[in-house]
Formats: C-alpha cells, sequence, structure tokens
C-alpha cells in the first residue's frame, strides 16, 4: 500500500508521477492521504489519482466516503478514533489502530483491514514511539482481518514485518522520497513477495 503525499513527491504532477510508476513497479493499493486539502481541491486531485490507478490498483481514500463515492475509488480508510461508516455503499473499509485492543474493536465492526503502527520511527507521525514488529505479531494472533504494516518500513524491514505475521505493508517515503519510483516499489514488491511466510 503506497501511502500520497504530494509534498514529498514535488507537488500535484509528481505525485501523479511517482504513482503511476509505483504501480508499475508493484504497488497494487493506493491510499490517498492528503489531510491538508478539503473540498474542490481534494475531489479533483482525487479524481487524478483514480485516473492513474483505475484497472491496475485499488484506490483506498483516507477519511471522506464522499470524496471516494465522486472519484470512483474502491474504498475508504478510516483513522483509528473516526466513528464507523453507516453505510458502506459498496467500499472497501479500513482503519489505522495504533493497540491490539483498537485492532480487535476494528475487527469488530466489520472492516476489511487494519493497518497497524508506526512500527518504527516515521516522519509522518514525529514523536510517536514505535511500537515494534510485536504490535504486528500481537494484533495478527487475534484478528482475522489483514494486517498492514506502516512506519518507517523499507525494503530492508519488510521482512520483519511480513515474519511478523503482516499480510502486507504501507509506505510513503520509501518511494516518494526515492529519485526512481518505478524501481523502489518493485524492490520493495520483490522483498515482499520473497519474505512472506509458505
Amino acid at each position: 500500500m503506497l501511502v500520497t503525499d504530494r509534498h514529498m513527491a514535488g507537488g500535484e504532477d509528481g505525485l501523479i508521477d511517482a504513482v503511476g510508476g509505483a504501480i508499475d513497479g508493484g504497488v497494487n493499493v493506493v491510499q490517498f492521504r492528503e489531510k491538508d486539502l478539503s473540498g474542490d481541491a481534494l475531489s479533483a486531485l482525487a479524481s487524478r489519482i483514480r485516473g492513474v490507478t483505475q484497472g491496475r490498483a485499488l484506490l483506498i481514500v483516507n477519511g471522506s466516503a464522499g470524496v471516494a463515492i465522486e472519484s470512483g475509488a474502491d474504498g475508504v480508510h478510516l483513522p483509528e478514533d473516526a466513528p464507523m461508516m453507516e453505510e458502506r455503499a459498496g467500499l472497501t473499509v479500513g482503519r489505522s489502530v495504533h493497540s491490539v485492543g483498537a485492532a480487535e474493536r476494528a475487527a469488530g465492526e466489520g472492516v476489511d483491514y487494519v493497518v497497524a503502527g508506526p512500527i518504527y520511527e516515521t516522519r509522518s507521525h514525529p514523536g510517536a514511539a514505535p511500537a515494534g514488529v510485536d504490535l504486528i505479531r500481537k494484533i495478527s494472533e487475534v484478528v482475522s482481518v489483514p494486517v498492514i504494516a506502516i512506519g518507517g518500513i523499507d525494503y530492508q524491514r519488510v521482512t520483519d514485518a511480513m515474519r511478523a505475521g503482516a499480510s502486507g505493508v504501507a509506505v510513503i517515503s520509501a518511494i516518494f522520497c526515492s529519485s526512481d519510483p518505478q524501481k523502489a516499489a518493485a524492490q520493495l514488491r520483490n522483498v515482499l513477495e520473497e519474505g512472506a511466510p509458505s
């Protein structure tokens, strides 16, 4: 899962190019998360991202079911403390979690997946204490939905997350800080496939 950050990508056009390259490299889910945008600007950029992901990768919109539906996205991603959607409208629904208890609550709500972290120190949440891969291990033991590891994940850390029970990983800087997003995504994909437990 590639979580978007247009600032890290060098603006909206850079974001579109990087997302396209990352999908070429093997990214199969894009979480559109641009929290400082709202209204028409958010919808317009979501639609541009949908144009890149259409038929190639799932598009999950962070926080806004309205933008997800309007842009033709595949799902919505909710923060840990956000209320559950009353009507899912056929959308995949995921939730960020930072503890075993939160993961159990999310699974009880019927989410399709959880994103757990931060596993390591991360730029996107400065000051947040990293939980380590033990969080992934503990959550994967008590929920049946896929657990996606996030937070400071790079290609060198993918295998540890997968061995702990993660179904996949979510990244930001590992791709957007790369001079070649396609190559960075391919490297992550290769390690992900090789490191997955049999």
